[in-house]
């Protein structure tokens, strides 16, 4: 009967530094940096008419059991409709007409997923 054999060289020591920063919480701050860069990168992006909607964009971190997440909320609500989302996805008029949407979102938050993705990797690699 053949067996597995593994051999290993080296050290976990990057893996263990990794594990105990991430035990403390020291990734917290970061998210926090990157949630209020979205903000702003969302209020920026978003269309302007009276300003309100740009103005409501905020952000909250949420740990949950699979990990930690950062999610963008805008409090325009106007007759129980989402105003950022209408913007985002179009919507019907009240004389039967449409207004296309307009996708500002995504170019807007792209780059602070991007920013999130290259800090992930320097942290999980540094010393």
């Amino acid at each position: 009967m053949a067996g597995i054999v593994f051999k290993h060289k080296g050290n976990l020591k990057k893996t263990t530094k990794f594990l105990e920063r991430t035990l403390k919480g020291d990734y917290l701050k970061d998210l926090d940096k990157f949630g209020r860069e979205g903000v702003a990168a969302l209020a920026l992006a978003t269309p302007v008419d009276t300003g309100k909607t740009a103005a409501s964009w905020d952000y909250r971190i949420e740990k949950t059991n699979s990990g930690t997440k950062i999610i963008w909320t805008n409090s325009n609500v106007n007759n129980g409709v989402n105003i950022a989302i209408i913007l985002q996805y179009g919507h019907g008029t009240n004389h039967g007409g449409y207004v296309q949407g307009r996708d500002y979102i995504n170019p807007a938050i792209r780059p602070i997923f991007d920013k999130i993705a290259d800090n992930a990797w320097k942290e999980v690699t540094k010393e």
